[in-house]
């Protein structure tokens, strides 16, 4: 997922069979709306990240390493606002 500047705000696993990847990014417009669903994290560094999960607890996305808490927040708002409306593109 890319916020509308072109950073990338959320990662997900790879996925070999394209229905598998249709599921993948359903999910996460579907989780993404809930804010108990992200997870906030540190890395052994300090740096913050989060991961995005589904209702089963499985991690469906992992973000970037942010430079503080706040822009964490940032990144997780961002995403929030930006999943419902975000276009797919089709790389394969």
């Amino acid at each position: 997922m890319k916020a509308g500047n072109g950073e990338i705000i959320l990662s997900s696993q790879g996925y070999i069979a394209k229905s598998s990847c249709e599921n993948g990014i359903e999910s996460v417009r579907t989780h993404s709306q809930d804010d108990n669903v992200f997870e906030r994290n540190a890395a052994s560094d300090g740096s913050p990240y989060f991961n995005l999960k589904a209702s089963n607890g499985q991690v469906i996305g992992t973000s970037k390493m942010y430079s503080g808490t706040s822009a964490m927040e940032t990144g997780i708002a961002s995403g929030k606002a930006n999943v419902p409306s975000a276009t797919i593109e089709d790389n394969s």
